[in-house]
């Protein structure tokens, strides 16, 4: 493996505690008790539908967008308030590049929320291809945004890591012909089967991708 391409919520970086936040004042808004963090986190890789449908899972179709779009502009927002690599992320994030292993970010996350946070972080000018959930029509589980971020990375598929926390990672990972990885430290919830996602690996701490590396 010569490169290695991240997911963004829940293996990159810890978005939850401003996802969380964002949910809370969306439900404040409308006269509702705060949810507790731990049942917001494992929801948190799932995007906003998942995040809007548990803070309000009873409402009808045309009102669940309002409260979507109402939740996005929130977390827009606070969106970096609290938000932080990963424990280790850091370290491992330097030693790739003291190594010249080039590495990139391919989230279902929007254009218009990705970019101010990785500017927010100092990872924008970092990052060797940066995917987005609007870049193309296709997205996570659809191979298309990984194929797109090896050829931006200047690596071979078959020779690219790809690290997630949620089953579409890893199916997108095996349609791109890519090795995988589950990061146990993101937002994996009780109901999540890891063992069926059929990866090639888990890693409890980021430092153990450089093991897959080597």
């Amino acid at each position: 493996m010569t490169a290695v391409l991240f997911d963004l919520d829940g293996t990159l970086l810890d978005t939850a505690q401003d996802m969380s936040t964002a949910i809370n004042a969306l439900r404040a808004e409308q006269n509702l008790q705060p949810l507790p963090f731990a049942t917001v986190r494992p929801y948190v890789s799932h995007g906003a539908i998942a995040l809007v449908r548990l803070g309000f899972p009873e409402v009808l179709e045309d009102e669940f967008n309002t409260l979507r779009e109402r939740f996005l502009n929130i977390y827009r927002g606070c969106l970096a308030q609290e938000t932080q690599l990963f424990s280790g992320m850091p370290e491992l994030l330097a030693t790739l590049e003291d190594k010249g292993i080039p590495w990139g970010i391919v989230t279902n996350k929007p254009t218009w929320l990705t970019e101010p946070l990785l500017e927010a972080l100092g990872l924008h000018t970092r990052a060797g291809s940066v995917v987005c959930g609007d870049t193309f029509e296709e997205r996570k589980p659809h191979p298309r945004p990984l194929l797109h971020a090896a050829t931006e990375v200047g690596v071979a598929p078959e020779r690219c890591l790809y690290v997630g926390d949620a089953e579409r990672d890893i199916v997108a990972a095996r349609a791109a012909n890519m090795r995988s990885l589950v990061a146990r430290f993101g937002y994996i919830g009780p109901a999540d089967d890891i063992e069926s996602w059929s990866a090639d690996g888990c890693i409890d701490a980021p430092h153990e991708i450089l093991q897959w590396l080597e």
